[in-house]
């Protein structure tokens, strides 16, 4: 499939009844946030992420302009249409033995299923662990992860890293959840010129890199950002420091976007701003009202950043083609 023959894809921050938006034509995925957030409906396209809003909750709602079709594959589900996908997996962790086989189960789930489509590229990839910092050293669970994920990207040999975030979550001990954006055209990956690639990380930061792009310029030229902090070059900045954290976020933030060529966020550019601590939500807020338009989209959710001295993390979107 060519780029001009890909449906329109979109995302975006809705309010509207989760059960009317799923029955918006169009409809691939509805996310929600929180233990009471999914819809009562059973259907392939709903995610429940266990992440709690820390002020307002609207659904998060993927839209093409095609029909779509949707299933399951074991406990796997996916949802497909106009050349995009969503696929999505929850993993309990006791069933594997620990995190690093769970994450090795559930690539290994996702890549097999997503090799077998049309829409068989990896643009765009979430990852939601609990107990994201627990262990020391090389037994941090994140760092575990992180072993697990890349033995099946090797094993499949995938070395175009799609964009990426992990959030330490808080709801059920030993769930892994694991979604992602895949498409029939593959995207460009976008590095940012302020930090080190994350897969060229050095050895302090465990046995494995992290396997992901700090950005994916997507077919339609929108760019899905990665989970993005306060980190230049290789290491973290103003440890503990909120402030000096956003700012440094921030600069980031407008380094990727200079690197793609795109303009500031607008009303088509939902963010998400994951918090270590809820209480930081005032002044996170007064930030992002310095940084942003007020009409930028953006979700607070309580999450723990995969670096213990870290506060905050934004990714989200800048879509351009709608």
């Amino acid at each position: 499939m060519s780029v001009d023959d890909l449906a329109r894809f979109t995302v975006d921050y809705r309010e509207a009844d989760p059960l009317a938006l799923l029955g918006e034509p169009g409809t691939l995925a509805l996310i929600d946030f929180g233990a009471d957030a999914a819809p009562g409906k059973p259907d392939p396209r709903c995610l429940r992420v266990p992440l709690n809003a820390v002020t307002r909750a609207p659904h998060e709602h993927w839209r093409v302009d095609a029909p779509i079709d949707s299933g399951l594959n074991g406990a796997l589900r996916w949802t497909a249409g106009g050349g995009w996908m969503f696929v999505a997996l929850d993993v309990d962790e006791a069933i594997h033995g620990g995190i690093e086989a769970a994450a090795e189960h559930a690539y290994r789930t996702l890549c097999g299923f997503v090799g077998t489509r049309a829409e068989r590229h990896f643009l765009r990839l979430w990852n939601y662990l609990h107990a994201i910092n627990e262990g020391d050293g090389d037994a941090e669970r994140y760092r575990r992860f992180c072993i697990g994920r890349a033995h099946v990207l090797t094993e499949h040999c995938i070395d175009r890293y799609p964009a990426a975030s992990a959030i330490g979550h808080r709801g059920p001990p030993g769930l892994l959840q694991v979604f992602a954006l895949c498409a029939a055209t593959p995207g460009a990956a976008l590095e940012n010129p302020r930090q080190v690639s994350a897969w060229r990380y050095p050895r302090d930061y465990g046995p494995t890199p992290p396997s992901f792009a700090r950005a994916m310029r997507l077919p339609n030229d929108s760019l899905a950002i990665s989970g993005t902090a306060a980190i230049v070059g290789h290491a973290s900045r103003h440890e503990r420091d909120l402030a000096a954290q956003i700012d440094e976020t921030f600069a980031n933030l407008d380094a990727l976007l200079d690197a793609a060529m795109l303009p500031a966020f607008d009303v088509h550019s939902p963010l998400k701003v994951y918090l270590r601590r809820a209480e930081d939500a005032p002044v996170v807020e007064a930030a992002l009202a310095r940084y942003l338009d007020p009409a930028v989209p953006r979700l607070l959710l309580a999450g723990d950043i995969c670096r213990r001295e870290l506060l905050v993390e934004i990714d989200g979107w800048s879509q351009t083609s709608r």
